[in-house]
């Protein structure tokens, strides 16, 4: 079967998912903040087991204009639902709307529902209700400037949450959202990193994974395992070729380190639960204490935004602190989020570039600070 497909991923980073995308050999194209592509049963495995900055890739079983709960009612109708859910399928409807005449989320997902139910029980001649007692389908109802799509979630749980992370930070940062950070640096696995604010360690394994060239799903099930109409050989043979493609040989050098001794604790176990420990230097060490004499370097570090006022102060200062030790090394790039607007001001000096992105509802900025490499000690590799 063929699918329209769909990725989704947080505010910000549709070009990093669209990228990655493009490295699978998929084409792509974006829309209202989602990435659309087309592919069978392997290009659901591929996709849910390869991407880093998704957080879910849905089949697209229908789109068309509702602007009156009856045509929503009628339009889902018309969708081939036998094709994708089996008699007893378990089909739980999310609904959402925004910016639409049918507003009302509880009534477009009751619609939809109803509409669904009748068509099923058409196809399969059932004049009771239908079980609902096999495996669960999660189907959802959007509607956004009048326009319903109804998807049906590959995913299962969002794709941040890869299976290493076990103990969390207060604010942790989410797995999908740190992969996309160290994907938007100029950062090759040939050069030094840094992850000086580390908390539970999550940019740190993010980039280790990315430097083995291992894919971030390996270790986990997806929604798509328990339907009827997935070939469910296609995912193990994913997930060998993944592990095939893997480079655990290659030396990483990748430094975490933060002030708070139990959090470096914590991210160790993270980094051993990812089987990453030894591709990690973890140091329990203040910001104001580093230094390296290493050269091309990249820095990315998710500092406390000092959202309460009463944090304000002491997190200003350590933007400061970070300003003076960063200062000097002029061949490093650095890329630092936040959502303080002051950030800069009290770093000491501004950003080559920022980037808006969402940390889930907090709106930060990714403060970039490019550095000038010399690549007088080794050939610059091309690429």
């Amino acid at each position: 079967m063929t699918y329209q497909l769909v990725a989704t991923m947080a505010a910000g980073l549709e070009a990093v998912t669209t990228k990655e995308l493009k490295a699978l050999g998929i084409e792509t194209r974006t829309e209202n903040g989602k990435v659309y592509f087309q592919g069978d049963d392997q290009t659901i495995a591929l996709t849910n087991v390869w991407l880093r900055s998704a957080d879910r890739i849905k089949i697209v079983v229908g789109q068309f204009k509702a602007r009156t709960f009856d045509e929503l009612f009628e339009g889902v109708k018309a969708l081939p639902w036998d094709q994708y859910l089996p008699l007893d399928a378990a089909f739980p409807v999310e609904g959402r709307a925004v910016r639409s005449q049918l507003h009302s989320e509880p009534d477009a997902q009751a619609i939809t529902k109803k509409a669904i139910v009748e068509k099923m029980s058409a196809v399969y001649h059932r004049t009771t209700r239908l079980p609902e007692t096999g495996a669960k389908y999660p189907l959802e109802v959007s509607i956004l400037k009048d326009v319903a799509t109804l998807t049906l979630d590959t995913t299962g749980p969002s794709l941040f949450k890869r299976g290493y992370r076990i103990a969390k930070g207060e604010a942790p940062l989410k797995e999908n959202f740190a992969a996309a950070l160290v994907l938007l640096t100029n950062w090759h696995p040939d050069m030094p990193f840094v992850d000086p604010t580390t908390g539970s360690g999550t940019i740190a394994i993010e980039a280790a994974l990315i430097g083995h060239h291992l894919a971030p799903g390996l270790q986990r099930h997806f929604a798509f395992e328990n339907f009827g109409f997935f070939d469910q050989d296609v995912l193990q043979t994913t997930k060998d070729q993944a592990m095939d493609q893997a480079d655990f040989d290659r030396e990483l050098d990748i430094q975490a380190s933060d002030i708070n001794g139990d959090m470096i604790d914590m991210a160790k176990l993270n980094a051993q639960q990812a089987g990453l420990l030894h591709s990690i230097q973890f140091k329990q060490l203040a910001v104001k204490d580093f230094t390296t004499t290493k050269e091309n370097g990249v820095i990315v570090a998710n500092p406390p935004y000092g959202q309460r006022l009463s944090d304000q102060a002491a997190v200003r200062q350590l933007y400061a602190e970070m300003g003076r030790v960063f200062a000097p090394l002029t061949t490093w790039s650095k890329y630092i989020l936040t959502s303080d607007m002051g950030f800069e001001k009290a770093y000491g000096s501004k950003a080559t570039k920022r980037r808006k992105l969402y940390n889930g509802t907090i709106r930060t900025d990714l403060f970039q600070y490019w550095g000038k490499p010399n690549w007088h000690h080794h050939d610059r590799k091309e690429g």
